[in-house]
């Protein structure tokens, strides 16, 4: 596969860490936002001394004007982006009859408004070059819903929602665009969870561990290969048997 500019939002967490390793190994030239300079840079010294290099670009992703002037930075110091993996995520849990519409909206404007807010500068450059990818990372939760988490569970069903729609309108044009669902993942975050409570979710799960951030990684580096051309408007779900789908 050729060297391409790719963009991973949300990048310096622990999903976002292992894709960006992953498509730098595949000799793209990857970048991604970040909010707080100072952890910004202490993580892309950690990159480098892996041997990645990865370009920063301050920007809140929830804000169309921010998304657009970190895409126009990146573009500046990289080139035209080919590879989008629209990774950004918070949580803010709460049961819905206690949920304040600032975790509703905190959710919403990260997870799903920012597909739109990044997508949308990159997606008519794509057109015109007759080549894209784009992947969304969804989550289980999107799929079979959660406790606490009705506002996380619609921003990652609706991440599929667009990834469907907008595949269907840009098949033509050589851009595919897919939504991988992880489930468990050891990350920090769900490490800091109690471990009996970690012992309950591995329990539900038939493969009997969580999954690795680079299994998720693994994935979208096939989802953006030259030869993953025919694979668009489809979900990956990537969750060790703990929910299955037809």
């Amino acid at each position: 596969m050729q060297p391409r500019v790719a963009l991973v939002t949300g990048g310096t967490g622990g999903i976002g860490s292992s894709i960006v390793q992953r498509l730098a190994a595949m000799g793209h030239r990857v970048a991604t936002n970040y909010r707080d300079e100072e952890r910004a840079r202490t993580w892309q010294a950690k990159m480098r001394e892996r041997g990645v290099e990865v370009a920063l670009a301050r920007g809140d992703v929830s804000s169309a004007d921010e998304a657009q002037a970190l895409i126009e930075d990146i573009e500046r110091q990289l080139g035209p982006i080919e590879v989008l993996v629209n990774n950004a995520g918070i949580t803010r849990d709460s049961t819905f009859h206690r949920m304040t519409p600032l975790q509703w909206n905190d959710v919403i404007g990260t997870n799903l408004n920012s597909c739109f807010n990044v997508t949308r500068p990159v997606i008519e450059g794509m057109r015109e070059r007759k080549w894209g990818r784009i992947v969304q990372i969804s989550s289980i939760n999107g799929l079979k819903g959660q406790y606490g988490q009705a506002n996380y569970a619609a921003a990652k069903a609706g991440m599929h929602g667009f990834t469907i729609s907008l595949a269907r309108e840009n098949a033509r044009f050589g851009i595919t665009v897919n939504t991988v669902s992880p489930g468990y993942v050891a990350t920090d975050m769900v490490m800091a969870v109690p471990e009996e409570v970690r012992a309950k979710i591995v329990a539900e799960i038939p493969t009997g561990r969580l999954g690795s951030p680079e299994e998720i990684a693994y994935a979208v580096s096939f989802l953006v290969a030259d030869e993953a051309a025919w694979i668009t408007g489809s979900n990956l779900d990537i969750n060790g048997g703990h929910h299955m789908g037809w």
